[in-house]
């Protein structure tokens, strides 16, 4: 029986015109992912903008003021696959004032490509957003030094490049073997999905190489077992009298049928006694499989409890630090009462404060009375009823949340549980 290619969630960040569009654009047409129609309408819509060779970049810049403007706005996601892996890749925005796409687009990714155009190097929002990406706490970096074919010496501003790079994301946090970076042209093609001849002095994999080396491995994290439940399933059949399963995805480690596990925010201590699949009873159940666990006693389970191993329990907590984007258009202010969606529960909450506020200009910390539209900081939170969480740094699904406006229901933040900005004073 064959198995599907692994699936790779990345994301694509740099500057304004540092080619991102263009390079996944370059990625669809080479992995063959792209139908023939579209290649027409670009090639057509090419034409008529006075170009030789097709936009590349307008098979992903859909909306109307981005392909007027030549630049990325919305954070545009796309499928593209190999025979070795499949891929879901988000395209986020450039610019400053899009910070809120970065982090929508970068906060569910295993890996991003961060572009840098060869002529300018490593700038100021080559920095930011680094700096962003290492608060989501993304796994692992690919720079893609692009436009290497404009610039006279490719060999050393290459290495230059890559080694200022490394310093930067060495400083925040991240290990070396977890960075990687490649020449490329996006336009022409080298080292995007083939290694390119014209770049003699890099011998390493083509981009496309690389992904498909990355390991996909979701369970990373030092933390057991955690369910948080979707749905309790009571059929009530002449065939399932009495069955009583409790559906979800599980978020962090592995669960085997046998294992002590605890109800939270409850505390009730059970058992499981079977791990169902719409493909048949499993043994056991890892990271990111979609599972409903029957427990072997008749305990009082609903949607938003969270099931976890007995022997590595999170403390339900009502009270605690977090680390938030700003996304809407009115500031966030002390004291406002919103909703908090974690995982699968949803419950009331305060803003109790604001204690710091992240620079993007400056890469610094400092004090601040509110936070505006893609502004980061970080705020304490008290909830109405206890939550079952662990800090984002231990685990990216258990440590994330959103914060709801209770009237119109408009996301309001993207939260981290946990001080993320610690790391980066």
């Amino acid at each position: 029986m064959s198995t599907a290619p692994a699936l790779l969630r990345l994301a694509t960040a740099g500057s304004v015109d540092d080619g991102k569009s263009t390079l996944v654009g370059r990625l669809l047409y080479d992995t063959k992912s792209v139908l023939a129609d579209q290649i027409d309408a670009v090639t057509r819509a090419s034409v008529d903008k006075g170009l030789d060779t097709p936009d590349l970049s307008l098979l992903v810049d859909g909306l109307r003021a981005e392909r007027e403007q030549g630049i990325t706005i919305d954070v545009a996601y796309r499928y593209f696959a190999t025979p070795n892996r499949s891929f879901i890749l988000a395209d986020t925005p450039g610019h400053v004032q899009y910070t809120r796409n970065t982090v929508s687009g970068a906060s569910t990714a295993q890996v991003v490509i961060l572009l840098t155009d060869a002529r300018k190097g490593v700038i100021e929002q080559t920095r930011r957003h680094a700096a962003v990406l290492s608060l989501l706490g993304v796994p692992r970096l690919v720079l893609a030094v692009n436009k290497i074919d404009l610039v006279e010496d490719p060999a050393a501003v290459f290495q230059e490049i890559s080694a200022e790079f490394r310093a930067l994301t060495g400083s925040l946090g991240w290990a070396d073997e977890a960075v990687h970076a490649i020449p490329v042209s996006a336009l022409h093609g080298d080292n995007v999905a083939s290694r390119s001849d014209r770049t003699p002095y890099y011998d390493g994999p083509s981009l496309i190489e690389h992904l498909e080396s990355i390991p996909t491995d979701p369970d990373t994290t030092p933390i057991g077992f955690r369910f948080p439940v979707q749905y309790v399933i009571r059929p009530r059949t002449p065939e399932h009298p009495d069955y009583r399963g409790y559906a979800g995805q599980v978020a962090a480690g592995t669960v085997d049928v046998g294992d002590e596990v605890l109800v939270l925010p409850a505390g009730t201590r059970s058992r499981v006694e079977r791990i169902d699949t719409a493909d048949g009873p499993l043994d056991s159940a890892h990271t990111g499989r979609s599972v409903t666990v029957i427990l072997a006693d008749d305990v009082d389970v609903s949607r938003g409890d969270v099931i976890v191993s007995a022997a590595d329990a999170p403390e339900p907590r009502q009270q605690f630090e977090a680390t938030v984007c700003w996304l809407a258009e009115k500031p966030l202010r002390v004291g406002a009462r919103l909703l908090l969606k974690h995982g699968t529960k949803t419950t009331q909450a305060i803003v109790g404060g604001l204690d710091a506020v992240f620079d993007e200009q400056n890469l610094t910390i400092g004090e601040g009375t509110t936070l505006e539209l893609n502004q980061i900081g970080r705020i304490s939170i008290q909830t109405a009823e206890p939550i079952v969480a662990d800090d984002y740094d231990k685990n990216r699904e258990m440590g994330s949340f959103l914060l709801i406006d209770p009237a119109g229901g408009n996301t309001l933040a993207a939260g981290l549980v946990g001080d993320a900005l610690a790391h980066l004073v």
